[in-house]
């Protein structure tokens, strides 16, 4: 089982409804497919200033982003990492793709999941790796393949 500690920096989250079942159910399905025997994350949903904060903090690039993701240490096993995700950016990358926020929120916390268990997509072959993993648990899901297109 992931568990998680569900921290909501903007309140405009709560539109969604029951946040912390959204968050099960798309951990749960992550975990279907990229298994650990028990996992620890904190979860942080928030705006775009955070995530703008982070990401020139932590990848040098000045600009607010959809997701980050922290992984910890081995050591620090089982605790997984960190994962933020920005409201402002989300909902309009959601708009643009035709999507539901809610589904849209539950593909990025399982790209994040899989950040945090070591998988990355720098390389084709590792984009390759981890969308399939990505589609495979959203599909169990009734969430639509995200990286197709028409």
């Amino acid at each position: 089982m992931i568990n998680f500690d569900l921290i909501v920096e903007d309140d405009s989250w709560s539109a969604l409804g029951d946040l912390d079942a959204l968050c099960r159910k798309a951990f749960d399905a992550a975990r279907a497919v990229a298994p650990v025997d028990e996992g620890n994350l904190a979860l942080l949903l928030t705006g775009d200033d955070t995530l703008h904060q982070l990401n020139r903090e932590f990848r040098g690039k000045d600009k607010p982003t959809d997701v980050l993701s922290f992984p910890s240490l081995p050591m620090d096993r089982p605790f997984l990492g960190d994962i933020a995700v920005a409201l402002g950016v989300s909902a309009n990358d959601a708009e643009i793709q035709g999507k539901k926020l809610a589904d849209h929120l539950v593909h990025l916390l399982i790209h994040g999941y899989l950040h945090l268990l070591g998988f990355d997509h720098e390389t084709d072959e590792e984009a390759s790796e981890m969308e399939a993993l990505e589609i495979k648990a959203l599909a169990t899901l009734g969430i639509a393949n995200p990286y197709q297109t028409d």
